[in-house]
Protein backbone atom coordinates (compact mmCIF):
# COMPACT_ATOMS: atom_id res chain seq x y z
CA UNK A 1 0.00 0.00 0.00
CA UNK A 2 1.38 3.40 -1.03
CA UNK A 3 0.33 6.96 0.48
CA UNK A 4 0.36 9.85 -1.88
CA UNK A 5 0.39 12.66 -1.39
CA UNK A 6 0.13 15.70 -4.30
CA UNK A 7 2.27 19.17 -4.15
CA UNK A 8 0.52 21.81 -6.32
CA UNK A 9 2.47 24.76 -7.36
CA UNK A 10 2.44 28.53 -7.11
CA UNK A 11 -0.88 30.90 -7.01
CA UNK A 12 -3.27 27.25 -7.53
CA UNK A 13 -6.98 28.37 -5.77
CA UNK A 14 -8.77 25.22 -6.39
CA UNK A 15 -7.67 21.47 -6.30
CA UNK A 16 -8.68 21.18 -10.30
CA UNK A 17 -5.09 21.88 -11.43
CA UNK A 18 -4.34 18.08 -10.40
CA UNK A 19 -7.06 17.45 -13.21
CA UNK A 20 -7.50 13.58 -14.06
CA UNK A 21 -3.93 12.69 -13.08
CA UNK A 22 -4.50 11.29 -9.43
CA UNK A 23 -7.35 8.61 -10.95
CA UNK A 24 -5.36 8.04 -13.97
CA UNK A 25 -2.92 7.16 -11.89
CA UNK A 26 -5.11 5.41 -9.42
CA UNK A 27 -6.60 3.22 -12.45
CA UNK A 28 -3.04 2.46 -14.31
CA UNK A 29 -1.75 1.04 -11.26
CA UNK A 30 -4.45 -0.88 -10.03
CA UNK A 31 -4.30 -2.18 -14.21
CA UNK A 32 -0.32 -3.07 -13.27
CA UNK A 33 -0.82 -4.47 -10.31
CA UNK A 34 0.53 -1.49 -7.96
CA UNK A 35 -1.29 -1.08 -4.44
CA UNK A 36 -2.94 2.21 -4.58
CA UNK A 37 -5.90 2.62 -2.84
CA UNK A 38 -7.87 5.78 -3.14
CA UNK A 39 -7.81 6.21 0.74
CA UNK A 40 -4.05 6.97 0.42
CA UNK A 41 -4.31 9.90 -2.43
CA UNK A 42 -3.91 13.03 -0.71
CA UNK A 43 -4.53 16.43 -2.35
CA UNK A 44 -3.03 19.74 -1.20
CA UNK A 45 -4.43 22.91 -0.58
CA UNK A 46 -1.81 25.10 0.17
CA UNK A 47 -1.44 29.27 0.07
CA UNK A 48 0.99 30.69 -2.12
CA UNK A 49 -0.84 33.79 -3.07
CA UNK A 50 -0.54 35.60 0.37
CA UNK A 51 2.07 38.07 0.30
CA UNK A 52 2.66 36.97 3.55
CA UNK A 53 3.35 33.60 3.24
CA UNK A 54 7.21 32.67 2.90
CA UNK A 55 8.95 29.22 1.50
CA UNK A 56 9.79 28.57 5.65
CA UNK A 57 6.08 29.49 6.37
CA UNK A 58 5.13 26.54 3.49
CA UNK A 59 7.50 23.87 4.91
CA UNK A 60 6.58 24.36 8.35
CA UNK A 61 2.98 24.23 7.42
CA UNK A 62 3.21 21.35 5.14
CA UNK A 63 5.24 19.82 8.13
CA UNK A 64 1.96 19.97 10.60
CA UNK A 65 -0.66 18.99 6.93
CA UNK A 66 1.52 15.03 7.32
CA UNK A 67 1.57 14.86 11.01
CA UNK A 68 -1.91 14.99 10.78
CA UNK A 69 -2.00 11.67 7.94
CA UNK A 70 -1.35 9.35 10.80
CA UNK A 71 0.28 7.72 7.92
CA UNK A 72 1.20 3.73 7.88
CA UNK A 73 4.89 3.01 8.77
CA UNK A 74 5.39 6.76 8.88
CA UNK A 75 6.60 7.07 5.09
CA UNK A 76 4.85 8.04 1.85
CA UNK A 77 5.39 9.01 -1.89
CA UNK A 78 4.87 12.34 -3.06
CA UNK A 79 4.52 13.68 -6.41
CA UNK A 80 4.71 17.74 -7.06
CA UNK A 81 4.21 19.79 -9.73
CA UNK A 82 6.22 23.33 -10.41
CA UNK A 83 7.15 25.28 -6.92
CA UNK A 84 5.73 22.27 -5.15
CA UNK A 85 9.12 20.73 -5.83
CA UNK A 86 11.06 23.24 -4.38
CA UNK A 87 8.51 23.10 -1.26
CA UNK A 88 9.08 19.79 -0.66
CA UNK A 89 12.97 19.87 -1.21
CA UNK A 90 13.05 22.58 1.42
CA UNK A 91 10.97 20.53 3.58
CA UNK A 92 13.57 17.15 3.41
CA UNK A 93 16.61 20.07 4.27
CA UNK A 94 14.83 21.77 6.89
CA UNK A 95 14.11 17.84 8.38
CA UNK A 96 17.65 16.75 8.11
CA UNK A 97 18.86 20.20 9.96
CA UNK A 98 16.00 20.86 12.44
CA UNK A 99 15.09 17.16 13.71
CA UNK A 100 13.16 17.85 16.91
CA UNK A 101 11.29 20.90 14.97
CA UNK A 102 10.08 18.68 12.59
CA UNK A 103 8.49 15.25 12.06
CA UNK A 104 10.07 12.02 11.43
CA UNK A 105 8.01 10.84 8.44
CA UNK A 106 10.06 9.26 5.76
CA UNK A 107 9.44 10.13 2.12
CA UNK A 108 10.72 7.47 -0.38
CA UNK A 109 9.97 8.74 -3.90
CA UNK A 110 9.87 12.20 -4.50
CA UNK A 111 8.32 12.69 -8.16
CA UNK A 112 8.37 16.03 -9.36
CA UNK A 113 6.72 17.41 -12.41
CA UNK A 114 8.47 20.23 -14.04
CA UNK A 115 9.57 21.84 -10.87
CA UNK A 116 11.30 25.31 -10.94
CA UNK A 117 14.18 23.70 -8.79
CA UNK A 118 16.57 26.67 -10.12
CA UNK A 119 13.34 29.05 -10.08
CA UNK A 120 11.27 30.81 -13.22
CA UNK A 121 12.19 33.77 -15.49
CA UNK A 122 8.68 34.54 -15.52
CA UNK A 123 8.71 34.94 -11.58
CA UNK A 124 10.52 38.72 -11.79
CA UNK A 125 7.77 39.52 -14.53
CA UNK A 126 5.11 38.18 -11.96
CA UNK A 127 6.22 40.46 -9.58
CA UNK A 128 6.38 43.61 -11.60
CA UNK A 129 2.94 46.15 -11.62
CA UNK A 130 1.71 43.28 -14.60
CA UNK A 131 1.70 40.56 -12.18
CA UNK A 132 0.02 42.56 -9.51
CA UNK A 133 -2.65 43.63 -11.93
CA UNK A 134 -3.29 40.04 -12.83
CA UNK A 135 -3.17 38.88 -9.54
CA UNK A 136 -5.20 41.70 -8.25
CA UNK A 137 -8.23 40.80 -11.70
CA UNK A 138 -8.24 36.96 -9.59
CA UNK A 139 -9.15 38.75 -6.38
CA UNK A 140 -5.73 37.15 -4.46
CA UNK A 141 -2.24 38.51 -4.20
CA UNK A 142 0.79 37.78 -6.70
CA UNK A 143 2.04 35.91 -3.86
CA UNK A 144 5.52 37.97 -3.60
CA UNK A 145 7.42 36.22 -1.20
CA UNK A 146 7.40 32.75 -2.95
CA UNK A 147 8.37 34.71 -5.93
CA UNK A 148 11.19 36.36 -4.35
CA UNK A 149 12.46 32.13 -4.12
CA UNK A 150 11.50 31.54 -7.43
CA UNK A 151 13.33 34.43 -9.35
CA UNK A 152 16.25 33.29 -11.02
CA UNK A 153 19.48 33.05 -9.17
CA UNK A 154 18.00 33.99 -5.53
CA UNK A 155 19.65 33.58 -2.87
CA UNK A 156 17.07 31.01 -1.28
CA UNK A 157 17.09 28.92 -4.29
CA UNK A 158 20.92 28.81 -4.61
CA UNK A 159 21.10 27.71 -0.79
CA UNK A 160 18.97 24.85 -1.40
CA UNK A 161 20.56 23.50 -4.51
CA UNK A 162 24.13 24.19 -3.55
CA UNK A 163 23.37 22.37 -0.89
CA UNK A 164 22.09 19.52 -3.05
CA UNK A 165 24.89 19.56 -5.17
CA UNK A 166 27.48 19.03 -2.49
CA UNK A 167 25.31 16.59 -0.29
CA UNK A 168 25.22 12.93 -0.24
CA UNK A 169 23.22 10.57 -2.84
CA UNK A 170 19.71 9.86 -1.16
CA UNK A 171 19.70 6.84 -3.50
CA UNK A 172 22.50 5.51 -1.52
CA UNK A 173 20.03 6.11 1.70
CA UNK A 174 16.82 4.60 0.18
CA UNK A 175 15.29 8.04 -1.30
CA UNK A 176 15.10 8.38 -4.35
CA UNK A 177 14.55 11.62 -6.44
CA UNK A 178 12.82 11.79 -10.29
CA UNK A 179 12.42 14.85 -12.20
CA UNK A 180 9.80 14.51 -14.75
CA UNK A 181 9.73 17.71 -17.06
CA UNK A 182 7.97 18.71 -20.32
CA UNK A 183 10.23 19.83 -23.53
CA UNK A 184 7.91 22.22 -25.06
CA UNK A 185 5.74 25.33 -24.57
CA UNK A 186 1.70 25.44 -25.37
CA UNK A 187 1.96 27.33 -28.34
CA UNK A 188 -2.39 27.85 -28.07
CA UNK A 189 -1.01 29.59 -24.22
CA UNK A 190 1.53 32.04 -25.69
CA UNK A 191 0.86 35.71 -24.28
CA UNK A 192 2.41 38.13 -26.87
CA UNK A 193 3.10 40.52 -24.21
CA UNK A 194 5.90 37.61 -22.26
CA UNK A 195 8.02 36.05 -24.66
CA UNK A 196 9.17 33.51 -21.67
CA UNK A 197 5.39 32.12 -22.67
CA UNK A 198 7.09 30.51 -25.53
CA UNK A 199 10.46 30.36 -25.05
CA UNK A 200 11.87 27.41 -26.52
CA UNK A 201 14.26 24.76 -24.41
CA UNK A 202 11.14 25.59 -21.41
CA UNK A 203 7.85 24.06 -21.14
CA UNK A 204 6.59 27.50 -21.20
CA UNK A 205 7.24 28.40 -17.55
CA UNK A 206 10.18 26.30 -16.18
CA UNK A 207 12.94 26.05 -18.20
CA UNK A 208 13.96 22.53 -18.98
CA UNK A 209 17.66 23.45 -17.37
CA UNK A 210 16.09 24.83 -14.42
CA UNK A 211 14.04 21.81 -13.72
CA UNK A 212 16.96 19.32 -13.42
CA UNK A 213 18.81 18.26 -10.35
CA UNK A 214 21.74 17.10 -12.37
CA UNK A 215 23.18 20.25 -11.79
CA UNK A 216 26.91 21.60 -11.46
CA UNK A 217 28.87 24.07 -9.07
CA UNK A 218 31.95 25.67 -10.87
CA UNK A 219 34.08 28.16 -9.02
CA UNK A 220 36.45 30.41 -10.68
CA UNK A 221 38.91 32.10 -8.21
CA UNK A 222 42.92 33.22 -7.96
CA UNK A 223 45.03 29.92 -7.94
CA UNK A 224 47.76 29.40 -5.11
CA UNK A 225 49.91 31.37 -7.08
CA UNK A 226 48.49 34.42 -7.22
CA UNK A 227 48.00 37.16 -10.02
CA UNK A 228 44.86 38.41 -11.71
CA UNK A 229 44.46 34.93 -13.14
CA UNK A 230 41.45 32.81 -12.24
CA UNK A 231 41.54 28.44 -12.00
CA UNK A 232 38.38 26.80 -13.14
CA UNK A 233 36.90 24.06 -9.92
CA UNK A 234 33.99 21.97 -11.01
CA UNK A 235 31.40 19.77 -8.65
CA UNK A 236 28.91 17.70 -9.75
CA UNK A 237 25.38 16.56 -7.99
CA UNK A 238 24.96 13.05 -7.17
CA UNK A 239 22.92 11.96 -10.24
CA UNK A 240 18.82 12.08 -10.30
CA UNK A 241 16.48 10.44 -12.71
CA UNK A 242 16.02 12.92 -15.21
CA UNK A 243 13.09 12.56 -17.44
CA UNK A 244 12.07 14.85 -20.35
CA UNK A 245 8.13 14.07 -21.38
CA UNK A 246 7.41 14.48 -25.46
CA UNK A 247 5.13 16.81 -25.85
CA UNK A 248 3.93 18.21 -22.71
CA UNK A 249 3.58 22.17 -21.25
CA UNK A 250 4.15 22.98 -17.77
CA UNK A 251 -0.14 23.58 -17.85
CA UNK A 252 -3.43 23.53 -19.93
CA UNK A 253 -5.70 20.67 -20.39
CA UNK A 254 -4.47 19.88 -23.76
CA UNK A 255 -0.59 19.48 -23.11
CA UNK A 256 -0.37 20.00 -19.61
CA UNK A 257 2.14 17.47 -17.51
CA UNK A 258 -0.29 17.31 -14.98
CA UNK A 259 -3.78 18.18 -15.93
CA UNK A 260 -3.97 16.93 -19.55
CA UNK A 261 -2.55 13.47 -17.17
CA UNK A 262 -0.80 12.42 -21.34
CA UNK A 263 0.29 8.78 -20.96
CA UNK A 264 3.64 9.26 -21.16
CA UNK A 265 3.26 11.18 -17.60
CA UNK A 266 1.39 8.00 -16.50
CA UNK A 267 3.50 5.49 -17.42
CA UNK A 268 7.03 7.55 -16.03
CA UNK A 269 5.12 7.64 -13.12
CA UNK A 270 4.48 4.02 -12.25
CA UNK A 271 7.82 3.41 -13.67
CA UNK A 272 9.15 5.71 -10.40
CA UNK A 273 7.02 4.56 -7.73
CA UNK A 274 8.16 0.68 -9.06
CA UNK A 275 12.30 1.71 -7.76
CA UNK A 276 12.73 0.30 -4.83
CA UNK A 277 16.84 0.11 -4.52
CA UNK A 278 19.89 1.90 -5.65
CA UNK A 279 19.91 -0.81 -8.50
CA UNK A 280 16.62 -0.16 -9.90
CA UNK A 281 17.33 4.01 -9.60
CA UNK A 282 20.56 3.71 -11.34
CA UNK A 283 18.78 1.11 -14.54
CA UNK A 284 16.05 3.62 -14.27
CA UNK A 285 18.81 6.80 -14.80
CA UNK A 286 19.98 4.82 -17.59
CA UNK A 287 16.64 4.42 -19.05
CA UNK A 288 15.23 7.93 -19.08
CA UNK A 289 18.73 8.80 -20.34
CA UNK A 290 18.82 6.64 -23.49
CA UNK A 291 15.01 8.30 -23.67
CA UNK A 292 16.07 12.00 -23.86
CA UNK A 293 18.75 11.36 -26.15
CA UNK A 294 16.14 10.13 -28.83
CA UNK A 295 13.86 12.75 -27.79
CA UNK A 296 16.55 15.41 -29.01
CA UNK A 297 17.83 13.53 -31.80
CA UNK A 298 13.78 14.31 -32.71
CA UNK A 299 14.56 18.49 -32.58
CA UNK A 300 12.55 20.05 -35.49
CA UNK A 301 8.86 21.31 -34.46
CA UNK A 302 6.70 23.09 -37.10
CA UNK A 303 4.22 25.56 -35.63
CA UNK A 304 0.99 26.18 -37.57
CA UNK A 305 0.86 29.98 -38.81
CA UNK A 306 -2.39 30.28 -40.45
CA UNK A 307 -2.01 31.16 -44.04
CA UNK A 308 1.65 32.16 -43.45
CA UNK A 309 4.21 29.41 -43.85
CA UNK A 310 4.56 27.20 -40.72
CA UNK A 311 7.13 28.75 -38.01
CA UNK A 312 10.07 26.12 -37.66
CA UNK A 313 11.47 25.73 -33.86
CA UNK A 314 14.51 23.57 -33.12
CA UNK A 315 14.43 22.20 -29.64
CA UNK A 316 18.28 22.11 -29.54
CA UNK A 317 19.34 21.37 -25.71
CA UNK A 318 19.91 23.96 -23.28
CA UNK A 319 22.09 25.42 -20.73
CA UNK A 320 21.66 27.68 -17.67
CA UNK A 321 24.33 29.47 -16.39
CA UNK A 322 24.17 31.35 -13.12
CA UNK A 323 26.86 34.19 -12.50
CA UNK A 324 28.04 34.93 -8.85
CA UNK A 325 29.98 38.22 -8.84
CA UNK A 326 32.10 38.29 -5.83
CA UNK A 327 35.68 39.11 -4.21
CA UNK A 328 37.90 37.60 -2.29
CA UNK A 329 36.10 39.49 0.91
CA UNK A 330 32.73 38.34 -0.08
CA UNK A 331 31.68 41.95 -1.33
CA UNK A 332 28.93 41.73 -4.18
CA UNK A 333 30.84 43.15 -7.52
CA UNK A 334 28.58 45.50 -8.64
CA UNK A 335 28.34 47.02 -12.61
CA UNK A 336 31.28 44.41 -13.31
CA UNK A 337 30.81 43.27 -16.48
CA UNK A 338 30.95 39.62 -17.47
CA UNK A 339 32.34 38.69 -21.31
CA UNK A 340 32.90 34.87 -22.79
CA UNK A 341 34.72 34.12 -25.31
CA UNK A 342 35.84 31.77 -27.63
CA UNK A 343 39.32 29.98 -29.06
CA UNK A 344 42.89 31.00 -28.44
CA UNK A 345 44.02 33.81 -27.88
CA UNK A 346 40.62 34.41 -25.99
CA UNK A 347 38.39 36.74 -28.40
CA UNK A 348 34.21 37.42 -27.45
CA UNK A 349 33.98 38.20 -31.05
CA UNK A 350 34.49 34.49 -32.31
CA UNK A 351 31.26 33.04 -29.72
CA UNK A 352 29.65 30.87 -31.65
CA UNK A 353 26.24 33.16 -33.52
CA UNK A 354 23.04 32.77 -31.49
CA UNK A 355 24.26 30.99 -28.47
CA UNK A 356 23.10 33.70 -26.35
CA UNK A 357 19.32 33.41 -25.54
CA UNK A 358 18.14 35.56 -22.33
CA UNK A 359 19.60 37.22 -19.42
CA UNK A 360 18.41 38.37 -16.54
CA UNK A 361 19.82 40.05 -13.33
CA UNK A 362 18.15 38.97 -9.74
CA UNK A 363 15.94 42.15 -8.61
CA UNK A 364 17.26 41.30 -5.46
CA UNK A 365 20.86 40.21 -6.02
CA UNK A 366 22.07 42.28 -9.16
CA UNK A 367 25.27 40.62 -8.58
CA UNK A 368 23.69 37.56 -9.95
CA UNK A 369 23.35 37.20 -13.74
CA UNK A 370 21.35 34.40 -14.87
CA UNK A 371 22.54 33.53 -18.89
CA UNK A 372 20.31 31.09 -20.83
CA UNK A 373 22.74 29.16 -23.51
CA UNK A 374 22.19 27.07 -26.52
CA UNK A 375 24.47 23.77 -25.63
CA UNK A 376 24.54 22.77 -29.10
CA UNK A 377 25.62 25.70 -30.66
CA UNK A 378 28.57 26.01 -27.82
CA UNK A 379 29.51 22.34 -28.50
CA UNK A 380 29.05 22.17 -32.17
CA UNK A 381 26.08 20.95 -34.34
CA UNK A 382 25.24 18.75 -37.19
CA UNK A 383 23.27 19.65 -39.93
CA UNK A 384 19.53 19.89 -39.55
CA UNK A 385 17.62 18.94 -42.67
CA UNK A 386 14.14 19.68 -43.13
CA UNK A 387 11.78 16.89 -42.40
CA UNK A 388 9.69 17.56 -45.17
CA UNK A 389 12.51 17.28 -47.87
CA UNK A 390 16.31 16.52 -46.64
CA UNK A 391 17.76 18.19 -49.59
CA UNK A 392 16.81 21.08 -47.86
CA UNK A 393 18.45 22.72 -44.88
CA UNK A 394 17.13 24.43 -41.81
CA UNK A 395 20.20 24.86 -40.01
CA UNK A 396 23.82 24.29 -41.59
CA UNK A 397 26.17 22.35 -39.44
CA UNK A 398 27.81 24.84 -36.69
CA UNK A 399 31.80 23.57 -35.62
CA UNK A 400 32.08 24.33 -32.17
CA UNK A 401 34.49 26.90 -31.14
CA UNK A 402 36.67 26.08 -28.20
CA UNK A 403 38.14 26.49 -25.55
CA UNK A 404 35.45 29.08 -24.26
CA UNK A 405 36.47 31.45 -21.58
CA UNK A 406 35.36 33.87 -19.36
CA UNK A 407 37.15 37.66 -18.13
CA UNK A 408 35.67 40.08 -15.77
CA UNK A 409 35.98 43.78 -16.46
CA UNK A 410 35.08 45.38 -13.13
CA UNK A 411 33.66 48.95 -12.71
CA UNK A 412 36.47 50.48 -10.20
CA UNK A 413 40.08 49.87 -11.94
CA UNK A 414 41.53 52.02 -9.68
CA UNK A 415 42.07 53.99 -6.18
CA UNK A 416 43.07 52.50 -2.94
CA UNK A 417 40.69 49.49 -2.69
CA UNK A 418 39.68 48.32 -6.53
CA UNK A 419 39.83 45.59 -8.40
CA UNK A 420 41.87 44.19 -11.58
CA UNK A 421 40.55 42.60 -15.05
CA UNK A 422 40.41 39.09 -14.17
CA UNK A 423 40.53 35.88 -16.80
CA UNK A 424 40.76 31.87 -17.13
CA UNK A 425 43.54 30.39 -16.75
CA UNK A 426 44.84 28.94 -20.20
CA UNK A 427 43.99 25.53 -20.89
CA UNK A 428 40.39 25.87 -18.57
CA UNK A 429 37.52 25.11 -21.05
CA UNK A 430 34.33 26.58 -19.29
CA UNK A 431 32.84 23.90 -22.09
CA UNK A 432 33.43 21.43 -19.50
CA UNK A 433 31.17 23.15 -16.45
CA UNK A 434 28.26 22.99 -18.67
CA UNK A 435 25.76 20.40 -19.48
CA UNK A 436 22.88 19.64 -21.74
CA UNK A 437 19.80 20.53 -20.21
CA UNK A 438 21.32 21.39 -16.86
CA UNK A 439 22.16 24.15 -14.64
CA UNK A 440 25.59 25.41 -13.42
CA UNK A 441 25.91 27.70 -11.03
CA UNK A 442 29.12 29.86 -11.13
CA UNK A 443 30.58 31.63 -8.67
CA UNK A 444 33.52 34.24 -9.83
CA UNK A 445 35.51 35.36 -6.78
CA UNK A 446 37.90 38.54 -7.92
CA UNK A 447 41.33 39.33 -6.12
CA UNK A 448 40.63 42.33 -3.93
CA UNK A 449 43.36 44.94 -4.38
CA UNK A 450 44.29 46.69 -1.14
CA UNK A 451 47.15 49.53 -1.44
CA UNK A 452 49.32 50.17 1.29
CA UNK A 453 48.24 53.99 1.68
CA UNK A 454 44.36 52.86 2.88
CA UNK A 455 46.83 52.42 6.70
CA UNK A 456 50.20 54.09 6.97
CA UNK A 457 52.67 54.15 10.32
CA UNK A 458 54.49 57.19 10.69
CA UNK A 459 56.73 58.74 13.32
CA UNK A 460 56.41 62.66 11.98
CA UNK A 461 55.10 64.24 15.15
CA UNK A 462 54.15 66.95 13.71
CA UNK A 463 50.38 67.40 12.25
CA UNK A 464 50.38 65.86 8.29
CA UNK A 465 47.40 66.25 6.50
CA UNK A 466 46.58 63.47 4.17
CA UNK A 467 43.45 64.23 2.12
CA UNK A 468 44.88 62.80 -0.60
CA UNK A 469 46.73 59.99 0.31
CA UNK A 470 49.43 58.27 -2.64
CA UNK A 471 47.53 54.57 -2.51
CA UNK A 472 51.21 53.03 -3.44
CA UNK A 473 51.57 49.36 -4.12
CA UNK A 474 48.96 46.84 -3.41
CA UNK A 475 49.46 44.95 -0.33
CA UNK A 476 50.08 40.71 -1.08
Amino acid sequence: MTTLVFVHGWSVTSTSTYGALPQRLQQEARAQGIALDVADLWLSEYVSFDDAVTMPDLVRAFDHALRDLHLRGSRFACITHSTGGPVVREWLRAQRDRPGAFSTIRLTHLMMLAPANFGSALAALGKSVLGRLHASADGVEPGRRILDWLELGSAESLSLNLDHIHGDDRAQRGQYLFVLTGDRPDRSLYDHINSYTGENGSDGVVRVAAANLNARHAVLTRPDGGGDMLALNVTSAPRTAFKLIPGAAHSGDAQGIMAAAPEATIESLLRCLQVHDGDGYAQLCDAFDAENLARDADLVEFESAGPFPARVHLHDPRSMLIVRLTDESGEPMLGARVVLNAGTPPNPDWMPQGFMLDRQANSRQPNVVTFFLNHALLGGAARVADPRGHRRTLRAAVADHRPYSVTVQPADLGGLVHHAIATTLPGDDLFHALGPHQTTVLDVVLPRKVHEGVFRLTQRLEPEDFHHPLAGPDIP
